[in-house]
């Protein structure tokens, strides 16, 4: 039996929109327990989607339970469910990420959404020195049609010590290298949706074959692993 994604999912999280507090979902508990059940199923199924063509290790499923310590919404339930898959390091870098929310707001993200400062100096320096592949890849009419422009967040002008006025400053400016893919209600509820984002997760790998080799090689191209 194929495994997809229920309408009763959007229909609990559009109620718990509405209801969102802690007696509301007490008393809902025993209905949030089977669609949760029924996201793992969904989340475990794009996994071992992901392992027919590419090194993953885990999946990780968000809880639902928001942390309100330091934000200012004091919310105490999300009114989406999240989950990510990680590559194997530290060969393969990047990673996948799946967002179930109704009112077609559903999506899924690859990319780098936080590297840290060294892989972040790495790409930076790379793209300084040649940029041309990486806007192949990127600006590829195959590659567009499924995943669009590069994304994420970047600094107002060039970081410390690169020139403001270099070629390849709108790709060294970034702080993030996020591509996203949006899809209606009606298309997660479809029944080829896992099948669907699963080839638009597999599109994705010269991308990532190329920023693994970035970045597990000096600007010389010697392994660094």
């Amino acid at each position: 039996m194929s495994i997809s994604v229920n309408n009763n999912v959007f229909e609990f999280l559009k109620k718990l929109e509405k209801n969102n507090n802690r007696d509301w979902f007490n008393e809902h508990k025993k209905e949030f327990k089977v669609i949760e059940s029924e996201i793992k199923k969904v989340y475990t199924t794009a996994f071992e989607n992901l392992k027919t063509h590419d090194d993953v290790d885990k999946v990780k499923i968000f809880r639902i339970y928001r942390d309100v310590r330091f934000s200012k919404n004091k919310q105490p339930y999300k009114t989406h469910f999240g989950g990510s898959f990680n590559r194997v390091k530290p060969h393969l870098r990047g990673g996948y990420y799946l967002h179930l929310a109704p009112n077609n707001e559903s999506f899924i993200a690859t990319g780098f959404w936080e590297p840290n400062k060294e892989d972040l100096l790495r790409m930076r320096k790379e793209f300084e020195m040649d940029d041309e592949e990486m806007r192949s890849i990127i600006n590829d009419e195959s590659f567009k049609n499924i995943w669009g422009n590069l994304i994420g967040d970047e600094l107002i002008s060039a970081p410390k010590g690169f020139n403001k006025e270099h070629q390849a400053i709108d790709l060294i400016r970034k702080k993030q290298y996020i591509f996203t893919k949006k899809y209606t209600d009606e298309e997660v509820l479809h029944t080829n949706f896992l099948s669907e984002i699963n080839t638009a997760f597999r599109a994705i790998r010269p991308y990532f074959n190329y920023m693994s080799e970035v970045l597990t090689t000096d600007l010389n191209g010697v392994s660094i692993i």
